[in-house]
């Protein structure tokens, strides 16, 4: 049956029932916003959770020294465990799966001073590697620990934003001098403001950062607090803390298959299990937003039950001068399938636009810099289109199935 056949007839119909194709449509509408609107909230929660998660350590490896829980070579139980730079050197040399390393060494109650300004701080001691590992990207204008700060044991420091405010107020710090426990440090680098939904010790925000080899020298730290250790692929962490316990046992005379001789926080882990949480959370809004398109397909079969009826005697003619059944269920199918598309189409472009408005809004603080930034995902798009594809089907299957069954001898009857 040609298609411009099947509109017409269509629009035909709509003028019959205005009101209850106006309802119709709107409430495909409804449950269409509603859907993409639930489903594009929990991507965003989700993209902004993982990005505050990796704001705080960028898929690492954090091992810490612990004590020994199990007899080995003679050795007894409960020996404390503890790293020297010289284990970083080894385990750069001994395992090819690490991309990156670098120690840290910290220190509470630091304080930082400008003049009559104060702030204490939790400072740590580390590599320029540091850098990408905990995104500590410095602000335009200044950098981060080089190489030559490392090697010359220079008196420099990275500041978190929130920290330089409150030594320089609004004076960009770049350049200028800061005491640290009564040495003059230079300020080289101050990181902007960042989301972070984990934290080590403090937030980022307020993190003093300088030269591993210069916190050493002035404070004479002789055990590294612990390693961070960047792997070359996130996929395979497992193989690589099974690589750090055999090495690291066989240095520090521990049992490689003792878990309790080191703790070992992998970041990798914490995003998978976020993952799972959120991928619940997603098919949960889903199917809630799903159930609001479920009521709306019952109101499109409704409608095609109303058309059926009113045109049983159009259909009994067509099923007398030859039509077949696939026609008449081809026609009502085309139709609840055509209210669902206009309906879908309105909900999805309604959607974009509340979208783009909510996005146009400025960040603040609290749970809006979550939820207020929502993601319209072409995957959110087509989940949404599958779930009306299927509700506008089965809303036109039954009707179409009754209107191919009538007998065209009776519905020549039909007054």
């Amino acid at each position: 049956m040609p298609i411009f056949i099947l509109l017409r007839e269509f629009i035909q119909d709509l003028k019959k029932q205005k009101t209850r194709a106006f309802l119709t449509t709107f409430a495909i509408t409804w449950g269409t916003l509603a859907v993409i609107l639930l489903m594009s909230f929990g991507d965003g929660l989700h993209f902004r959770m993982r990005e505050g998660l990796l704001n705080a350590a960028d898929r690492i490896i954090t091992v810490y020294g612990s004590q020994t829980r199990i007899k080995y070579q003679g050795l007894p139980v409960g020996r404390r465990i503890r790293f020297t730079e010289l284990d970083i050197d080894l385990l750069k040399k001994s395992i090819p799966e690490i991309s990156a390393v670098s120690p840290q060494l910290g220190r509470y109650n630091t304080q930082l001073r400008n003049g009559d300004k104060t702030a204490l701080t939790y400072m740590e001691g580390v590599y320029p590697s540091f850098e990408f590992m905990r995104r500590m990207y410095p602000a335009q204008g200044g950098r981060f620990l080089d190489a030559l700060d490392l090697e010359e044991k220079r008196r420099v420091v990275f500041l978190g934003s929130v920290i330089a405010r409150e030594l320089f107020g609004d004076k960009d710090p770049i350049g200028k001098m800061t005491s640290i426990d009564g040495i003059p440090f230079k300020v080289v680098g101050v990181m902007p403001k960042k989301m972070q939904t984990s934290m080590s010790n403090g937030p980022d925000d307020r993190r003093a950062v300088i030269p591993y080899s210069t916190f050493q020298s002035i404070y004479g730290y002789r055990y590294l607090n612990s390693m961070v250790i960047k792997p070359q692929n996130d996929r395979e962490t497992d193989l690589l803390v099974q690589e750090i316990y055999r090495v690291l046992g066989r240095k520090h005379r521990f049992d490689p298959a003792d878990k309790e001789a080191l703790s070992i926080w992998d970041m990798n882990e914490a995003i998978e299990i976020q993952d799972k949480v959120f991928l619940g959370l997603k098919i949960f809004l889903g199917v809630l937003g799903a159930m609001t398109l479920v009521v709306a397909g019952v109101g499109v079969a409704n409608i095609m039950y109303v058309v059926v009826k009113e045109r049983t005697r159009e259909i009994g003619i067509k099923r007398a001068v030859g039509a077949k059944r696939r026609h008449i269920m081809a026609q009502i199918i085309f139709e609840s399938l055509l209210i669902a598309f206009i309906g879908g189409l309105t909900g999805a472009l309604l959607a974009k636009g509340l979208i783009s408005l909510i996005w146009m809004m400025p960040a603040s603080e609290g749970a809006m810099q979550f939820l207020g930034r929502p993601l319209m995902s072409p995957k959110v798009v087509f989940i949404a289109g599958s779930v009306l594809g299927i509700i506008g089907l089965m809303a036109g299957f039954f009707p179409a199935r009754k209107a191919a069954r009538i007998d065209p001898v009776e519905a020549l009857r039909y007054e």
